[in-house]
């Protein structure tokens, strides 16, 4: 049966850092740790974090991926040193990795990965996915697992990202830092559940963008003109602007059937651009010729009261199970360049107190990254800009 525990902190020196969450987590017993998962801002060596965890809990597999801060149960912090842990105890679980992980072979390598887990064991029936947040297909991804363990397999997790900027994120698999890897972690404890819902709170503004040429993930052009180009233009900005410019205010909307609006809370799902190599722009999913994108603005009251829908939904839909562990994944562009610190504390607040149990936050690891996974319509969907709550029930 396997057994949770988190913590998080905020230390300058990365391998005091993870002494300090593992001695938080687990007190003195961190070394029998089955598995240890970390988020850590950019500010900290990946290649420490990895080190000193294996030799504080030499038999753990060992997973990091970076992020632009961390949500735990002690609350959320963004800053360049911030670190946060998910360690498991048992043994009902397996872990599978890949490097060099883009978007023209996101399907090949996911479903290497995806085999390797299903070789190791035939009961996986939940997997969290952390990939790369840059030059990556999530649909192909998602593809790859179905295509494996059949789409009623729930797949959770992120994608990696830095302060923001969308030049490089880190991933970790045991002793490997890599910057363009991935890895999944397939859960077999059949007493365990999971439950996911996202939520992102932007509304779609202006006539749409329309796709006229792209190559999988990349878009070529739009409206029939030079994809960048014309991105920016619209967005106000000169095309020698980079990602970083983009990202808070260029979230890409398209739009859902009604029965997927009504269910989601908004008519558009949203799309984030994390790389342009000259007027190409890489997108985060498949985007066929044809497709329309809508520019969004920020809606904050629909932030807020979506978020307290789909947590109340959450709870409603899992009444007489008991939260044993929360992953959480939150759009960067929702962090600190969205809310000033007490609004950003009071939202956090609001989504963990419904999950507290007998006063206590469960053990919690939350991130801001380049976007998340999350069901929507009963399959298993990719996100931008949004919060992902995934609760394990046991």
């Amino acid at each position: 049966m396997l057994h949770f525990h988190s913590a998080s902190a905020r230390i300058v020196n990365t391998k005091r850092a993870v002494m300090e969450c593992l001695e938080a987590a687990l007190g003195s017993n961190y070394a029998d740790s089955s598995l240890i998962i970390f988020h850590a801002s950019i500010g900290h060596n990946f290649q420490e974090i990895v080190d000193q965890a294996r030799e504080m809990a030499p038999n753990a597999k060992i997973l990091a991926s970076s992020c632009c801060g961390v949500v735990g149960k002690e609350g959320v912090s963004e800053s360049l040193k911030d670190i946060a842990l998910m360690a498991l105890k048992g043994n009902e679980f397996e872990v599978a990795g890949c490097d060099e992980i883009y978007g023209y072979n996101s399907y090949e390598k996911t479903l290497e990965m995806a085999k390797t887990l299903k070789s190791q064991n035939k009961n996986i029936n939940m997997i969290y996915f952390l990939a790369s947040g840059i030059d990556i297909d999530n649909d192909l991804c998602i593809k790859a697992f179905e295509d494996t363990f059949g789409p009623e397999v729930t797949i959770f997790g992120a994608t990696s990202s830095d302060n923001m900027k969308g030049f490089i994120s880190y991933q970790a698999v045991d002793g490997k830092v890599t910057e363009h890897g991935a890895y999944a972690v397939g859960f077999a404890d059949s007493s365990l559940s999971v439950d996911t819902q996202a939520t992102h709170g932007f509304v779609a503004v202006g006539e749409p963008l329309l796709v006229t040429k792209s190559t999988g993930c990349i878009i070529h052009e739009l409206n029939g003109k030079p994809a960048w180009e014309e991105y920016t233009r619209h967005l106000g900005l000169s095309s020698e602007a980079n990602c970083g410019d983009t990202i808070p205010i260029g979230a890409l909307g398209e739009e859902l059937s009604a029965e997927l609006a009504e269910e989601y809370g908004n008519k558009h799902i949203l799309r984030v651009v994390t790389k342009h190599q000259e007027n190409d722009m890489y997108y985060a999913t498949t985007c066929p010729e044809g497709t329309k994108l809508w520019l969004t603005t920020r809606d904050e009251d629909l932030i807020f009261s979506e978020m307290d829908r789909i947590v109340k939904e959450l709870a409603s839909r899992n009444v007489g199970k008991t939260p044993v562990a929360v992953f959480h994944a939150d759009c960067l562009a929702r962090g600190r360049f969205l809310f000033n610190r007490i609004i950003k504390e009071e939202l956090v607040n609001r989504m963990q107190y419904p999950f507290f149990v007998n006063g206590e936050c469960p053990p919690w690891l939350g991130m801001y990254g380049f976007g998340e996974f999350a069901r929507l319509g009963g399959k298993n969907t990719y996100h931008n800009y949004t919060t992902a709550l995934y609760v394990i029930y046991r």
